[in-house]
């Protein structure tokens, strides 16, 4: 049985690092971002827990080749996953939704060949991918799942993270750190993120993927300046549901500068996979599901001549690259950056 004092102690240095590090997350925005906008609050919470000396303790052992022997304290505390966790959520709030749609890959990528995804599962109960036109306030819009199937973990420290082999050529090094074994589903969802991060970018595309807040404050501001704004869908309300759409208004249209769109990917650790597309606009969209009114967004590309032609988005409207814009909806984790104009 734990002793009482040894337990409050524990407690105490859980609350101690957890402060720490989401200290450690302002500071670091406060200087690069400022005061304007503040983090949303499930992004700050993204921020890894580990203390300084944590941090100092685990970079040892790495640099020993013993970390592996250290591996459950190590997830422990770092909050990610290990072995054949497959991130996959096990449960919803709301028990009336179907179950959580599969990842979809073509969600972020667009010029690759979807994974032989069925046209029927990537529509089932609502539209992914849809006109500008289809959205006016006051009609009705089948709304795709919103929910975003991986539970993620936190990010690493940037001294942490950069000490982790994050390339296919190293991808053995890296199953064998976290205890992933071949053929599991951990081990394909390296893989698919691994695939993301490391293609090459699509004409007028600059993308790259964070393993750190620190990595992606940096990316921010150096593709944006530290003048900006941050968008998020609210929730993920309206999932499954044919919703009634309310006001809809134009945020974001400075076609010369883009706004920068970043999606988290199935990993160990929090990674994003963030890029930069021209011709994209920003909508703010009220979505009157049946709970409450949903405040989200929603991403127009105007520019798809360089998509692939079997991308889901043509196979559900009709239509080929380059003669049709193409809308989606900011997903739950899924998180925008806008330059300040002015």
């Amino acid at each position: 049985m734990t002793h009482p004092i040894m337990l409050l102690g524990f407690l105490i240095i859980i609350c101690l690092s957890g402060s720490q590090a989401e200290n450690a997350f302002s500071q670091y925005w406060e200087e690069h971002i400022g005061h304007h906008p503040l983090p949303p609050h499930w992004l700050a919470a993204k921020a890894s827990p580990l203390s300084l000396h944590q941090v100092s303790m685990f970079m040892k052992l790495m640099a020993e080749n013993e970390l592996a022997s250290h591996l459950r304290s190590f997830c422990n505390q770092a909050n990610v996953a290990c072995s054949t966790n497959t991130l996959m959520k096990k449960t919803t709030e709301d028990i009336t939704l179907p179950p959580i749609a599969q990842w979809i890959t073509d969600r972020v990528v667009y010029e690759l060949t979807p994974s032989g995804i069925p046209l029927s599962i990537a529509s089932q109960g609502g539209l992914p991918f849809f006109r500008e036109s289809m959205v006016k306030e006051g009609g009705f819009m089948p709304i795709p799942d919103l929910r975003d199937p991986m539970s993620y973990r936190s990010f690493l420290p940037q001294t942490l993270a950069s000490k982790i082999p994050f390339s296919f050529a190293q991808i053995e090094e890296l199953k064998k750190l976290f205890g992933v074994v071949d053929e599991s589903n951990m081990d394909e969802y390296i893989q698919s993120t691994l695939e993301t991060c490391e293609k090459s970018p699509i004409q007028g595309e600059q993308n790259t993927c964070v393993t750190s807040t620190e990595g992606l404050i940096d990316f921010v501001v150096k593709k944006l300046g530290h003048h900006v704004r941050i968008w998020s869908s609210e929730s993920v309300e309206g999932s499954y549901e044919n919703a009634t759409i309310g006001a809809v208004k134009l945020i974001y249209e400075n076609l010369s500068e883009p706004p920068l769109i970043c999606h988290s990917q199935p990993f160990p650790f929090q990674v994003y996979y963030c890029h930069i597309l021209q011709n994209v606009k920003l909508y703010a969209v009220d979505i009157h599901a049946q709970k409450k009114v949903n405040h989200t967004i929603m991403a127009c590309h105007y520019d798809t001549s360089i998509w692939n032609p079997n991308h889901t988005a043509f196979k559900m409207l009709g239509f080929g690259p380059g003669l049709i814009e193409v809308c989606h909806w900011i997903n739950e984790n899924v998180v925008v950056w806008t330059k300040t104009l002015g």
